[in-house]
């Protein structure tokens, strides 16, 4: 079992980056897959980005390719993601979610798919 931990949110303007940190205790987080997830106030929980165990494989919301970058240090117990040319759409509560195993699944934007939750981290981006 492994328990996720958001961190790095935070208050920033509308065109500004910020780096979500997800570390996790327990077992190591090399053999589970882990996916970003999104909720703003409302709105039902979104894929974000998700990746492999071992880093070499990833996947974005579509309509996130090209500002999110997701990666992982393994060494570190930690999966990262970078947030660049952030808009006031992008504001909500940020959740780091391991899957079952290490490799992501065909339904990775499935929730279900992902087995071990963060507490997540507000990310509020003002206009």
């Amino acid at each position: 079992q492994v328990q996720p931990v958001e961190s790095g949110g935070g208050l920033v303007q509308a065109g500004d980056s910020l780096r979500l940190t997800c570390a996790a205790s327990g077992r190591t987080f090399s053999a589970y897959a882990v996916g970003w997830f999104r909720q703003a106030p409302e709105k039902e929980r979104e894929f974000v980005a998700a990746i492999t165990g071992n880093g070499g494989g990833n996947v974005y919301a579509d309509s996130l390719k090209g500002r999110f970058t997701i990666s992982r240090d393994n060494a570190k117990n930690t999966v990262y993601l970078q947030m660049n040319s952030l808009k006031p759409e992008d504001t909500a509560v940020y959740y780091c979610a391991a899957a079952r195993g290490r490799w992501v699944s065909p339904r990775y934007s499935d929730s279900n798919e992902y087995a071990y939750w963060g507490q997540g981290t507000q990310v509020t981006v003002s206009s």
